[in-house]
């Protein structure tokens, strides 16, 4: 390797005792400036940077001292709990990879055509802009440039800060006098801190290659599906030759003009002695041997239909104040990339969850599910689909049904109809209920009055009123029958009998909240679940029944490594407290009785203790499972994420159904998705209270004719619900409903 010249030597003495910054300026002055414009460079008046009215030395000068070079933005990877790729997202698809990664025929092929003499000269080539100065004379034109690959490197730095702001890339790449002389001053500092050896590795890791593909790396990968540092002689020179025009030379658009601009490439290494004639010859009569990849970039591209977690992960990012104090900060570090995110989400589960939901709802259906798992105890989200894929064609969206809006999901989240009592029944036992707790329950009654609340007191200012979904169903109930059963009139009762607040608080602790991010509504009939709430929260607050009364909030993400390998902080989940073990034992009593013998026969599973409760709202326009075994929680939601379509004499998954029942669609998609998730897993029993049975005598006949399955033309979510949210996304509102008959047909076993 030839000795390496100082740009001193190029510009020859010592100038007086002037800096080198003050001699380099100097060469630029009578060197470059001219040889610039008669290289053909456009450029405007001389005053530019002041350089011709106050001096080349004394404007070189006032440029900053030091180029700030910002990491290169990469891709980010997107990982599993078994490290296997969920997607990988970017900015600018690049992989950094040191020069030993680089094939010897990629880093000659480069050299050889954008600047052969790099190892013998300086930050300037002066030779190379003489050479330039005289051919572009000889063809009017510019043919020939005279840019050194370091000052190529340093010019990429500048797009590079850029980012994706169209004028400050303008800038970066005017061609004018003033970032010429910028250029031509961060040239000679990087020759000075840097040395050849890195220059060449920053340049091929930054330089563009078209098709999406920033350095060396992703060029490998995109075109020939191969890393870099197994290129072949013929493929390093079809690379090393897109990076002069990559759009002009781009061998997936025009193979003819890439093939040539490929051959010039290899007779240039061959007239270098980078290798022999006969190798150039030979690599000459090869075709271009494309193996391309396509662009995977973000989470469209994600597996396993796991896109919507992809996105709640980069929400979780770009929200978390861990990653950067300000949303900005979090945008520029994602953007940046390098990052390899190692997430909850568990490719078994994953699996199971999208299995369940092909099998059960079809994209196409009128309606859609939501399928979100996740583990007690920890807050660790294990699986999360849903019907409609990820993405922008027919039945295909990218709002993320199973979360708030905040990160992604719907406007509201969507009724929960009676998957809201067992708050309900919780609060009453934490306050010393016993669960032999007997109200009359009639099969249609006006709403208690008045109420206490968290802000006063409710009233029944009109003809409120509640019922039962058949009119068989005549009280006195029992809380185990009663929610077995689900019988609205019971819990309207008790809810009038302990008051709305301790109840909303239980739920609030249990992270529940509306789908807006709004409270729970101050009104008796938020035990009937008249509030929109996402799966997500209802799963992760039923896994606190689980949990022995310990709610932990959800997390998305294990661990992160930057681009260097360091561990970053990441989000933890929280967990407290939030009732009784014997409370969360009784409910778990409570909620097994549901899937044995009540509305969730459907969704029992074979060998492995299970808990849970069915909802269907009023019209029937959704319907919900939400269940837990001692080691998944999981919430599956059925309905219609736009105009309300009532479940009835309607076609879901290639099934007809007369009606609609939580127990009869969401019943079985929970049990198929948690049977395959914990295939294999071990199955520990739920943690039971003893239960009194406590049935009252009830009358043969029920006291009213009223066939149920409706609030009766009740105003009263109005009480309590701000106006843009009555009819909201999910349909119109609930006295909770129960699943009757459909919870009571004969069960699949799961597959």
């Amino acid at each position: 390797m030839a000795k390496k010249r100082s740009v001193m030597s190029a510009g020859g003495g010592t100038g007086g005792g002037l800096t080198m910054t003050q001699q380099a300026a100097k060469f630029v002055g009578i060197s470059v400036l001219a040889g610039a414009v008669m290289a053909g460079i456009a450029l405007p008046a001389a005053g530019a940077l002041g350089l011709a009215a106050k001096g080349s030395v004394e404007g070189f000068d006032e440029i900053p001292a030091n180029l700030k070079r910002p990491p290169l933005s990469q891709k980010t990877s997107i990982l599993d709990t078994e490290g296997d790729a969920i997607a990988s997202v970017y900015s600018r698809d690049r992989t950094v990879v040191p020069i030993k990664d680089v094939s010897p025929y990629m880093r000659k092929a480069v050299i050889a055509i954008e600047d052969a003499r790099f190892y013998e000269h300086g930050a300037v080539d002066l030779k190379g802009i003489l050479r330039a100065v005289n051919k572009n004379a000889q063809d009017g034109g510019v043919s020939q440039g005279a840019s050194t690959l370091t000052q190529q490197y340093v010019k990429n730095v500048f797009v590079e800060e850029a980012g994706d702001d169209p004028d400050k890339v303008a800038q970066a790449t005017q061609q004018t006098i003033g970032r010429k002389i910028k250029e031509l001053k961060y040239a000679i500092q990087v020759e000075e801190e840097l040395g050849k050896k890195t220059i060449l590795e920053n340049y091929l890791n930054i330089t563009f290659f078209g098709q999406q593909a920033y350095g060396v790396e992703a060029a490998a990968q995109r075109y020939f599906s191969k890393s870099a540092k197994d290129l072949e002689l013929q493929e390093a020179a079809l690379l090393a030759g897109i990076v002069q025009s990559p759009s002009r030379y781009d061998p997936v658009n025009d193979e003819q003009e890439a093939t040539r601009r490929r051959n010039t490439v290899l007779q240039r290494m061959a007239d270098l002695g980078d290798v022999t004639q006969t190798q150039a010859d030979k690599a000459k009569k090869k075709p271009l041997g494309l193996d391309i990849s396509k662009p995977r970039n973000g989470c469209i591209t994600a597996s396993s239909g796991s896109g919507f977690f992809c996105d709640y992960v980069r929400e979780v990012f770009l929200q978390d104040p861990v990653f950067g104090k300000t949303k900005e900060a979090r945008a520029k570090r994602w953007n940046q990339g390098g990052l390899t995110i190692r997430t909850t989400l568990d490719p078994q589960a994953q699996e199971s969850v999208q299995d369940s939901i092909r099998d059960h709802v079809h994209q196409k259906d009128k309606v859609a599910t939501a399928v979100t798992l996740v583990e007690p105890g920890s807050g660790k989200i294990r699986g999360m689909g849903q019907s409609r894929p990820y993405g922008f064609g027919d039945n295909e969206t990218q709002i993320n049904l199973s979360v708030d809006r905040k990160m992604g999901g719907s406007n509201y989240g969507f009724q929960v109809g009676s998957t809201f009592k067992p708050f309900t029944a919780a609060a009453a036992l934490e306050q010393g209920r016993p669960t032999s707790q007997s109200y009359p329950s009639p099969n249609k009654m006006p709403y208690p009055s008045p109420v206490q609340t968290c802000d006063g007191t409710w009233a029944n200012n009109g003809s409120e009123t509640v019922q039962n979904e058949t009119r068989e169903e005549v009280g006195p109930y029992s809380l185990k029958e009663a929610t077995a059963k689900s019988i609205n009139t019971y819990f309207v009762a008790m809810i009038g009998d302990i008051g709305v607040c301790p109840v909303t608080t239980l739920a609030k602790n249990m992270g529940v909240q509306m789908g807006n991010g709004g409270a729970l509504p101050q009104s008796p009939s938020v035990t009937l679940g008249s509030a929109t709430i996402a799966p997500l929260s209802m799963a992760n607050a039923y896994a606190t029944f689980a949990n022995s009364g310990t709610y932990c909030s959800p997390v998305a993400i294990d661990s992160v490594t930057d681009a260097n390998g360091k561990d970053l902080d990441v989000p933890k989940s929280t967990c407290k407290k939030v009732m009784s073990a014997k409370t969360a034992k009784t409910m778990n009593a409570l909620l097994r009785g549901v899937v044995e013998d009540g509305t969730g026969r459907q969704a029992g599973l074979d060998g492995r203790d299970s808990a849970g409760k069915t909802g269907t709202t009023d019209n029937r326009v959704a319907a919900w499972f939400v269940g837990y075994t001692p080691n998944m929680a999981g919430a599956v939601w059925v309905g219609s994420p736009g105009t309300k379509v009532p479940m009835e004499n309607i076609t879901i998954g290639g099934q007809y159904h007369p009606k609609v029942f939580g127990g009869g669609v969401p019943g079985p998609i929970w049990r198929d998705a948690m049977a395959g998730a914990l295939s294999g897993k071990p199955a520990p029993g739920l943690p039971v209270a003893p239960i009194s049975d406590g049935k009252p005598d009830r009358p043969d006949k029920p006291d009213d004719p009223g066939r149920g399955n409706g609030n009766g033309g009740s105003p009263w979510p109005d009480i309590s619900l701000p106006p843009d949210l009555i009819g909201g996304i999910d349909g119109g509102f609930t006295n909770g409903g129960q699943d009757g008959p459909g919870g009571q047909r004969g069960r699949k076993k799961p597959h």
